[in-house]
């Protein structure tokens, strides 16, 4: 008797190779790699809505709102982080943008969650960068699949991110500070090692002049940092944390941010799917 004739089975492999367009074999390569890599017009297309959901969270700020400047500073440096559920015009760049699907390409996953939003705006006369620092330990999710969108919605020269290619392969990460004190979120503990100065250690920095849309795709373990503004333009940055397949809830030593205080998680728990919601899938 002949034996049942079964359509081959698409592998993981071919299916990964049906990348968004705005993608090619290299950029995956790279982000893979080092762990960094620029993606030209990811929100070309949303520019004018992500600008209005700025100028919305600037007015009504969040409950977890900066201003990240001491007295005497000049300028203005605000963010804010977790608005997508009040701010619509960012749910709507979140739901209709391709930056899932491009996430999923790039953490080589089938499936891709929302983390969070942040919005970064150095005003023109900002003298102070944004400090060196990984956005991982601040978290409180592990693993390797996962992807930060971060993105101008003014063309950046001078304020661009500065991210330190392949520091995500790092053997220990680097504790986090609190900006405006400069102070360890964590208690003295081995398992961090102290910020370094990229610059005077002469590490592999990867920063780009780019255009509004443009957004740079990194892990959650670079190291990574910003100068101030002090062009004439604004620096508004959007950007987006998107975790994959492997994610799953981790404890810290200390408070974690974004605090999300309430979700109920234990170790090993994969993100509970009501608060942080899957936008891609495969």
């Amino acid at each position: 008797m002949k034996g049942v004739q079964r359509a081959p089975q698409q592998s993981v492999k071919e299916e990964n190779d049906m990348t968004h367009p705005l993608l090619s074999q290299e950029h995956i390569d790279t982000y893979q790699r080092d762990g960094v890599v620029l993606i030209k017009g990811l929100f070309s297309d949303h520019i004018a809505a992500i600008r209005d959901g700025i100028d919305r969270n600037m007015a009504i700020p969040g409950p977890y709102a900066a201003e990240n400047l001491k007295a005497g500073e000049g300028g203005r440096f605000f963010d804010d982080y977790c608005n997508w559920t009040r701010i619509p015009e960012f749910e709507q760049v979140i739901r209709t943008s391709p930056a899932s699907e491009v996430a999923a390409d790039l953490m080589q996953s089938r499936r891709v969650q929302l983390f969070h939003d942040h919005v970064l705006v150095k005003e023109p006369g900002t003298s102070k960068p944004t400090p060196w620092h990984q956005d991982g330990p601040y978290y409180f999710v592990q693993g390797a699949q996962n992807v930060s969108f971060w993105s101008p919605m003014d063309k950046v020269t001078q304020a661009s991110l500065r991210c330190v290619a392949g520091s995500h392969l790092w053997q220990k990460p680097v504790v986090p500070t609190r900006w405006m004190s400069q102070t360890n979120f964590f208690p003295e503990d081995d398992a961090y090692m102290p910020v370094p100065d990229p610059d005077a250690e002469g590490m592999d920095i990867r920063e780009w002049d780019m255009e509004p849309g443009d957004a740079v795709a990194f892990s959650f373990g670079i190291l990574h940092g910003a100068r101030g503004n002090q062009t004439t333009r604004r620096r508004r940055a959007f950007s987006l944390r998107l975790v994959g397949d492997d994610a799953r809830y981790v404890t810290r030593p200390g408070p974690t941010s974004p605090p999300f205080p309430g979700h109920g998680m234990q170790a090993g728990d994969r993100l509970r799917d009501d608060w942080f919601p899957f936008v891609f899938e495969r």
